[in-house]
């Protein structure tokens, strides 16, 4: 039989903070090159909200991480956040609204909500 180890939310907190921040980082870095991946921007303060409230999350997660203080609720922070931006991907992309390169991010949001539900202390 073959064991598999579940990850801890420790470890799910660090891995999505490895994540969001340099995903939210980048768009204040360079608009060009932000848009290269995703496509045009209409509304580029709405890109820039996004990624600071992504930012402000990784922040979180990964100090409660290097803290080894992740409570019920930063798990829901975590896993709630990926949900979000899976469903708005989802959807926008099927409405044709955003660039298709959206849905491998939601297909890492998706990762992510799976690890949260697999963690396990210890």
């Amino acid at each position: 039989m073959i064991s598999r180890r579940r990850p801890t939310p420790r470890a799910v907190a660090a891995a999505q903070a490895a994540y969001y921040l340099p995903t939210s980082i980048a768009p204040f870095v360079s608009r060009h090159g932000f848009e290269s991946v995703t496509g045009r921007k209409r509304d580029w303060w709405l890109v820039l909200t996004v990624a600071a409230l992504d930012g402000v999350d990784g922040a979180v997660l990964i100090a409660a991480a290097a803290r080894q203080a992740v409570t019920t609720e930063l798990r829901f922070l975590g896993a709630g956040s990926a949900a979000g931006l899976a469903a708005v991907h989802i959807i926008y992309t099927a409405r044709g609204r955003i660039a298709p390169t959206y849905l491998l991010d939601a297909t890492i949001q998706l990762a992510i909500i799976a690890a949260w539900i697999s963690a396990r202390e210890g």
